[in-house]
């Protein structure tokens, strides 16, 4: 449906910012302790470079990562309304049957272009809190800057373009939805894109203010960012995501600087009291 550019994109951005609000904090499964480990931080930036180079250069690369989706969004969407996200419940799990049928069989439609997007985003999730659990925070973290590096690196090489318009154009057969890349209106966002949101929650689910005033600021600065497309059509939306990141870190780091110091001129300011 022809919906114009503001309120499309409004609505990828503010799905983008629920991303990051959706992850809850869940236990380590003690099976999983034997796969922790620092090389899962570069799952990010592998997510995008590999992909972009397996579709220019592998033939029917588009088409599988088109039927991988298929599959596996709905179930990993399923396991985020069971599990993952917060708020999650067991019997919620069967919510994505509905909205798989909407993105099916209303996929002209808004609430059709919509199902599908939170198909994806939920899907997202859920792969956010198994990274997470996997992967050290402060690793993580930096795979999160590094995927938004790359990204901002192929757009303005100018080669994510093209394989990212093969990717959005493969259609899956017998007209079941398109859900490796996100279309709303006149918008659309690619599986990455959500993907690093969900990660920014996984990592910041333990502190669940900080991961609220990360999903704000990712709004924030992705609505600023996007007053780039007045002059260009292509950005990277992972970068708003990881700007995101570094201000919370670095206003956590600042937070945590001048509680330190506020005891230590307490306790001078006591002896010169007395004395």
């Amino acid at each position: 449906m022809a919906l114009p550019f503001i309120p499309s994109d409004a609505g990828l951005l503010a799905l983008q910012a629920a991303v990051v609000a959706a992850p809850r904090a869940v236990p380590r499964p003690a099976w999983m302790e034997r796969f922790h480990g620092r090389g899962w931080a570069l799952v990010p930036i592998g997510s995008i470079v590999v992909v972009v180079f397996a579709i220019r250069y592998v033939s029917d690369t588009a088409t599988a990562l088109t039927d991988l989706a298929l599959v596996a969004v709905p179930i990993l969407a399923a396991a985020a309304l069971g599990w993952a996200a917060r708020g999650a419940r067991p019997w919620a799990a069967l919510v994505a049957v509905p909205l798989f049928l909407l993105a099916w069989l209303d996929k002209s439609s808004l609430v059709g272009e919509g199902s599908g997007a939170l198909l994806s985003a939920l899907s997202c999730v859920t792969l956010g809190v198994l990274l997470a659990a996997v992967t050290p925070p402060a690793w993580l973290k930096a795979g999160i800057v590094l995927m938004a590096a790359a990204d901002s690196w192929l757009v303005v090489t100018d080669l994510l373009q093209a394989p990212n318009a093969t990717l959005v154009a493969a259609q899956p057969p017998a007209g079941l939805p398109q859900l490796q890349s996100e279309i709303f209106g006149t918008v659309s966002m690619g599986y990455g894109d959500l993907f690093v949101a969900a990660l920014l929650g996984a990592v910041l689910a333990a502190q669940w203010r900080r991961q609220w005033q990360a999903a704000l600021l990712t709004f924030a600065i992705a609505a600023a960012f996007d007053l780039l497309f007045l002059v260009i059509s292509e950005l990277p939306a992972t970068v708003p995501v990881a700007l995101a990141l570094i201000v919370t870190e670095g206003w956590e780091r600042l937070s945590v600087a001048r509680r330190r110091r506020r005891p230590s001129m307490r306790a001078d300011a006591i002896p010169r009291q007395a004395r």
